[in-house]
């Protein structure tokens, strides 16, 4: 009995120590299974192309970046051929002591070091990453003639180059290294390889335009590491060049003229929404951005008090004080609360019904009896606040409204603001608090909380010279594909303002116009051999608030708290082809720290046009 039961014991734990045996064998069989699942599909490519190892590797093209032209054919951003140094981390046995020998070689530094640690998790470990840029011609005939680093290479690759340095700057931007933030925007297959997106501008804006599509090679190496062989997969197509409406030599005048101040000048074409001009100051050197810019240069960007990367033509916003008139004339005059024959008698101020306070006129002495197109000849500030203080807020917001003020106009570069066109209940919203009557005054002269961009002021200005199209602003004119003919770029149609009363426009335009032409006109000195015909309007930004009574004098303030000086206008005034707004922060009086810097920007330009007729 004792053997039998012995038997079935030894039988029983056979039984079990085979069952715990099949169950091993069939976990280990499912997980090789799995394993074999995971190389040959899973991962199939990755272990196909490292099972090649040095022989062979599909590398990416990278595409050569579109140029960028202004309207008439100079060259604004191109491409130079340079050099860079490059390390293949598989071909290197110990890359921390190589980049060291490289540093004590005098061919790299503490920051190349850290930004080739910081990009190579961008790259494979048979890529060539890159580890310094731009090199000299020295530094590269240094390195051929004495290379002792395994698996470190000098490339050839095309470097951006900005040839007239600062100039157009805040228009066309940079392009830099890129982020991990540029990273994730990008298409990951297209940016393989890439090095500099666009960051800013028309760089930034155009980034797919520009780029172009990356192509891919494949690579055979013997044992050694040597390229014995190359096989183009798909080839890279180049990015478009890109031919902005830009006129350079504008650029450079009023960059010219701007020097040492801080402003804008914006001129766009009236009958199309093209930009001319485009310019912001300070203005500040792209080139440094291209390669990663100095802790020298970046310092002296953020410390400057002046913000030189502040792009203040979409990005600036300024009180647009006496320069929005015509726009309350106008709508005073479609909504039938003045005439053309209405008129008020100017003492020097204006005092709402009740109340003590005194609105005074730019001028305390007074102008006498005004009509609405004297007010804008002459800048009068209490026409205006009677017209505001008879039209009220309500109707006031939605005549300025009908130009735009307060919204962005949707120009083809990033960053743009939209001021502010108040409200009863913008300023309920924002400040918490009533809307009261002297309010209304101070919009009504475009102060208070009202601000606007100098595009805006711009885009309102040539849509009164063109009697109600408020155009949409366009930098990108004609683009262009490698081998190609130019193709024009397609302009949105513009909005239509909806006044109805064609004398309206007249009226308003005919005082513009005695800006310039009226023995008191504010921009009389502007008629001074001038060979076009220009309507404009002057206008004087408080910046620092005063008590009622109290005078202003410049000298006696802050150079920051005092005004800023505004130009606006358009010619010829019968046939209009060019707007303008000119913004020079802290300057003073507008039409004479202003007007004439927009005067010599339109001298450029019909300059430009006489001679190409005369050419004809």
């Amino acid at each position: 009995m004792d053997s039998i039961s012995n038997t079935q014991l030894e039988n029983t734990l056979l039984s079990s120590r085979l069952k715990l045996a099949l169950v091993f064998i069939f976990l280990l069989t499912l997980l090789l299974l799995v394993r074999i699942y995971n190389l040959q599909v899973v991962h199939h490519e990755y272990y196909q192309e490292e099972s090649l190892g040095n022989q062979m590797r599909t590398l990416p093209i990278i595409p050569s970046r579109g140029k960028i032209f202004d309207r008439n054919g100079q060259i604004l951003a191109t491409n130079k051929l340079t050099y860079q140094l490059t390390l293949t981390p598989e071909k290197v046995g110990n890359i921390s002591k190589t980049l060291i020998g490289l540093e004590k070689q005098g061919f790299i530094d503490q920051e190349d070091i850290l930004l080739y640690y910081k990009n190579r998790k961008r790259f494979r470990k048979f890529h060539n990453i890159p580890v310094k840029l731009n090199l000299s011609e020295q530094q590269v005939a240094k390195f051929l003639v004495s290379n002792q680093f395994p698996g470190v290479d000098i490339e050839p690759y095309f470097h951006r180059v900005y040839p007239h340095n600062a100039s157009s700057v805040h228009a066309l931007g940079y392009v830099s290294r890129m982020s991990k933030k540029d990273k994730a925007l990008y298409d990951k297959r297209n940016y393989s390889g890439t090095l500099f997106v666009g960051k800013v501008g028309i760089e930034k804006q155009y980034e797919s335009l520009l780029h172009g599509q990356t192509g891919l090679k494949q690579i055979e190496r013997n044992v050694s590491g040597r390229v014995i062989d190359t096989q183009i997969i798909t080839p890279a197509i180049a990015g478009q060049n890109l031919y902005l409406s830009l006129d350079l030599d504008m650029q450079k005048k009023a960059e010219e003229l701007l020097k040492g101040k801080r402003g804008a000048i914006v001129a766009i074409d009236t009958r199309n929404g093209e930009v001319l001009a485009l310019v912001s100051t300070p203005i500040y050197n792209p080139n440094w951005f291209v390669n990663g810019i100095s802790h020298a240069n970046y310092n002296s960007l953020q410390s400057s008090s002046d913000i030189p990367q502040l792009n203040r033509t979409v990005q600036g916003l300024y009180p647009p004080a006496s320069t929005i008139k015509p726009m309350v004339a106008l709508a005073g005059l479609e909504q039938g609360t003045i005439d053309n024959q209405s008129s008020v008698f100017d003492r020097g101020y204006y005092q709402l019904p009740g109340v003590k306070r005194k609105f005074h006129n730019w001028d305390r002495n007074g102008h006498g009896r005004v009509n609405v197109t004297d007010a804008i000849a002459r800048s009068n500030d209490v026409f205006f606040y009677d017209l505001a203080n008879k039209m009220g807020i309500d109707n006031l917001h939605n005549g300025l409204n009908l130009f735009n003020f307060g919204q962005k106009t949707g120009i083809d570069i990033p960053g743009e603001q939209g001021g502010i066109l108040p409200s009863k209940s913008w300023k309920k919203i924002n400040k918490n608090e009533p809307w009261y009557k002297g309010e209304t005054l101070n919009t009504g002269i475009g102060q208070g909380f009202m601000t606007s961009s100098p595009l805006q002021l711009a885009v309102a200005t040539a849509a009164l010279a063109n009697k109600g199209q408020l155009l949409k602003p366009i930098l990108l004119k004609n683009t262009q594909l490698l081998g190609q003919s130019i193709t024009e770029v397609k302009k949105a149609v513009g909005r239509q303002i909806p006044i109805h009363d064609i004398k309206n426009w007249e009226t308003v335009i005919d005082g513009m116009r005695q800006v310039i032409y009226s023995p008191k006109g504010t921009a009389r000195r502007l008629n001074n051999k001038l060979g076009y015909t220009l309507a404009g309007k002057t206008g004087t930004a408080q910046v620092f608030g005063l008590d009622a009574e109290e005078a202003y004098i410049a000298e006696k303030l802050a150079e920051n708290l005092r005004d800023h000086a505004l130009f606006t206008g358009f010619a010829p005034i019968e046939n209009p082809q060019i707007a303008i707004a000119v913004v020079v922060e802290n300057a003073g009086s507008g039409s004479s720290k202003a007007a004439p810097l927009a005067r010599q920007v339109l001298d450029v330009y019909f300059n430009k046009h006489l001679d190409n007729e005369l050419a004809q």
